[in-house]
């Protein structure tokens, strides 16, 4: 239907669209501001007149989803469903920010201001991270337009398929690198996982549905055993009086590929496809909520063996979003170990509202930090890193790790000694030496986990070297090495490269290219961190590309092969990709333990063809159980 409306269909859209989101308004606010809803309306439908999307149907059908987003699925105010519906206004029409203000006041006025991107053209570092900039800066005085512009980004990419390629790589890696992760740090979980899997669907489609379907056809193949494991639990419950809603959901496309892709894992080895929720009806007239969850994690242990060491108390030290639950894992009938998640209809309601729920003492002080960050940001100059800054600083999740007094520290995760070091104090992380984790001696370059308790051993003869940089990752540590080496002239320099050396592409990847300031292309996988962080910050270098296959030349890959032990395995793996393939092997390492074979080899190979045909081929010889791409 999208490109060939009739006016008349057009009309009907809009009509039915616009009527749809005044309903839901005269459910969720007063009547007395219903009024202040039409108004905003009816301007931004004159504003954008006959202009039209790149799907070919009405413009005015964006603000309003825009302000139902914010409405409905975000629960926002009057002020904020008036700018939702107003955002593009100053951006695309000949009105003015002055007009907006006449018309609805300072308060959706500075809103709107803040959604509108620049439009002189200069910029300090680049449009898209002048346009970041601009909005996080709101946050000192505002979190809302934060949230507008979230609802704005989830609807843009629920209707990208309209757009071009090279458009889509740019507005999903956008929103991957910058979105999603802003939408998990203000605890608006759905949204986020939403954000990431059309991200993941338009930016490497073939990748997405391949995942899918694996995660589909898994869940029909388990369906029967994972009803046999819920049964019990859900009639236990009931018995005891506790009303819950007991299910399984599987994780999603985006959520699983992240697995793999930090664990080197297949999807067959991943021990965690579906997770177990128990959600427990809301009473606080018999116990607090933190019981009500312990009331079930007893009943639920008293069923199934709980894995040792499993059990996480997101409820006493909640994440930074304020994400609060318990989380364990219990051996299943069939002997795997099934993931289960314990909260209460709170919990999980203020799980998928976040920061717009009234709870907000964590996301209030996560608000304070953040604004403590950026004005450190804007004191420092430091423009050029500022994305990266935030994104360290701010939009991974988190860990909390211990002091030896016994004081608690927050630090994304990933982070190591340094980092905590820095978070201390400057000075301890510039004369830090070694440490104590847990009482056994580690380097300072050692990466934390959750509940870890750190003594750093410090030096004043120790300062930071150039390679401290690879191992901090908050934006406090960074900035503090990069300041004792510039003090020190010990600053190093990046040089430009073609094809990414992390992520190997080759001929027939889903692929992505670069125009760099030396006239050259720089190319990744679309899915390389490398790429996404650029096409968010530099969306205006992608441009479309296709590696060739050219006669004699080949392209490095390494490919682990999995196998059970047998005489003259090796003769014939080495015989299949030289002899029958032909193709060249660089190097091979083989190491068998317990009659389990691990053969690591590198290869030449002309395409992403070649290569997952190779693989096929040689997951057919005699003892081979798996193939994989490094």
């Amino acid at each position: 239907m999208e490109g060939k409306l009739s006016p008349a269909e057009a009309t009907r859209m809009v009509e039915e669209m616009r009527d749809e989101l005044f309903e839901r308004a005269a459910e969720c606010l007063p009547a007395s501001e219903l009024p202040r809803i039409h108004a905003a309306y009816e301007l931004a439908a004159k504003a954008h007149g006959n202009q039209m999307r790149k799907s070919g149907i009405p413009y005015i059908t964006h603000p309003i989803s825009v302000a139902r987003i914010a409405l409905v699925e975000l629960g926002m105010n009057t002020p904020a469903v008036q700018a939702a519906l107003l955002h593009d206004v100053v951006e695309d029409t000949d009105y003015t920010l002055d007009d907006i203000k006449n018309a609805f006041g300072e308060d959706v006025g500075f809103l709107v201001g803040v959604l509108t991107k620049k439009t002189d053209g200069d910029y300090k570092v680049s449009k898209q991270i002048d346009n970041f900039k601009q909005m996080l800066d709101s946050i000192n005085y505002d979190i809302r337009a934060l949230l507008i512009k979230l609802s704005d980004r989830l609807h843009n990419m629920r209707t990208l398929g309209s757009m071009r390629t090279d458009k889509q790589m740019k507005i999903a890696s956008e929103t991957d690198y910058f979105y999603a992760p802003l939408a998990n740090r203000l605890g608006l979980y759905e949204i986020k996982s939403e954000l990431e899997n059309l991200s993941m669907k338009f930016r490497s489609p073939q990748e997405y549905e391949r995942i899918e379907k694996k995660i589909n056809s898994y869940m029909r193949l388990h369906q029967q055993d994972i009803e046999e494991f819920l049964t019990p639990i859900r009639e236990t419950l009931a018995n005891e009086g506790v009303e819950a809603h007991v299910y399984a959901r599987s994780r999603s496309v985006y959520a699983l590929w992240r697995m793999m892709l930090d664990s080197g894992q297949t999807f067959k080895e991943l021990e965690h496809v579906h997770q177990v929720n128990v959600v427990v009806k809301s009473d606080n007239r018999h116990a607090s909520e933190k019981n009500q969850c312990l009331h079930v994690y007893s009943l639920l242990t008293d069923l199934y063996k709980e894995r040792p060491y499993s059990m996480i108390n997101f409820i006493d030290q909640p994440k930074e979003n304020g994400y609060q639950a318990m989380h364990l894992q219990v051996m299943t009938h069939r002997g795997g170990w099934a993931e289960v998640h314990i909260c209460t209809e709170t919990m999980l309601r203020n799980s998928q509202l976040g920061c717009v729920m009234d709870r907000t003492e964590s996301i209030d002080a996560w608000v304070q930090k953040f604004r403590g960050i950026l004005r450190d940001i804007a004191t420092s100059g430091s423009e050029g890193g500022f994305m990266e800054s935030v994104i360290s600083s701010f939009y991974n999740d988190d860990i909390i790790v211990f002091t030896p007094k016994g004081n608690s520290v927050v630090l994304p995760k990933g982070s190591t000694v340094l980092d905590f070091a820095y978070e201390i104090h400057t000075n301890v992380g510039n004369h830090a030496k070694f440490a104590r984790i847990n009482g056994k001696l580690c380097s300072i370059f050692t990466e934390l986990h959750r509940g870890d308790r750190i003594e750093i051993g410090n030096d004043d003869l120790t300062w930071p070297e150039p390679h401290w940089l690879k191992h901090v990752n908050t934006y406090k540590a960074r900035r503090a090495v990069n300041v004792s080496l510039a003090k020190s002239g010990n600053l190093t320099e990046e040089f430009p490269y073609v094809l990414c050396q992390e992520c190997h592409p080759l001929p027939g990847d889903e692929i992505a290219g670069f125009k760099q300031a030396d006239g050259t292309i720089a190319v990744h996988k679309r899915n390389c961190p490398t790429a996404i962080s650029r096409s968010a910050k530099e969306g205006d270098s992608i441009v479309d590309v296709s590696l060739p296959v050219l006669p004699n030349r080949t392209y490095t890959t390494q490919i682990l092969i999995s196998s059970v032990d047998r005489y003259g395995l090796l003769l014939d793996l080495v015989r299949v990709i030289s002899d029958d393939l032909h193709l060249c092997i660089d190097w091979l390492e083989t190491k068998t333990v317990d009659y389990i074979v691990n053969t690591k080899i590198q290869i030449q190979v002309p395409s992403a063809y070649e290569l997952s045909e190779a693989m096929r081929i040689i997951e057919q010889v005699k003892g081979v159980e798996e193939v994989r791409n490094l």
